[in-house]
């Protein structure tokens, strides 16, 4: 099984597993540099922080919350859930979550990506 690099602005993510019915990624965050504020229709995903430390923000009953992880630390993410991991040191995140990977709607971000895959 091959591993493949894909180059995002926020650092890298490393897709290590992929089938039909589940995906694992590592996800490398730059210090200070953050993913869109996003949400999925359809993937559900579980993310678990390996080593350094990010704000992980996430829509609870309508509001958006914001809460600092710790290494060890792990958060499931519902579809239609409102998200978002900034890095306050690298960081390197493990996520699996179901394969659609082209379903994210960005709502906010930093990088332009707004409304693009």
């Amino acid at each position: 099984m091959s591993i493949t690099r894909v180059e995002k602005p926020w650092g890298y993510e490393l897709h290590w597993a992929k089938t039909d019915r589940y995906v694992g990624k590592v996800l490398h965050v730059k210090a200070g540099h953050a993913l869109s504020l996003q949400y999925h229709n359809r993937k559900d995903e579980t993310i678990y922080l390996y080593s350094g430390r990010m704000r992980f923000e996430i829509e609870r009953d309508g509001a958006l919350t914001s809460q600092e992880m710790q290494p060890g630390e792990a958060v499931h993410v519902a579809p239609k859930t409102v998200h978002r991991m900034t890095a306050i040191e690298d960081c390197d995140i493990l996520e699996v979550s179901t394969p659609e990977l082209d379903d994210v709607v960005r709502l906010e971000d930093r990088y332009g990506r707004v409304g693009k895959k």
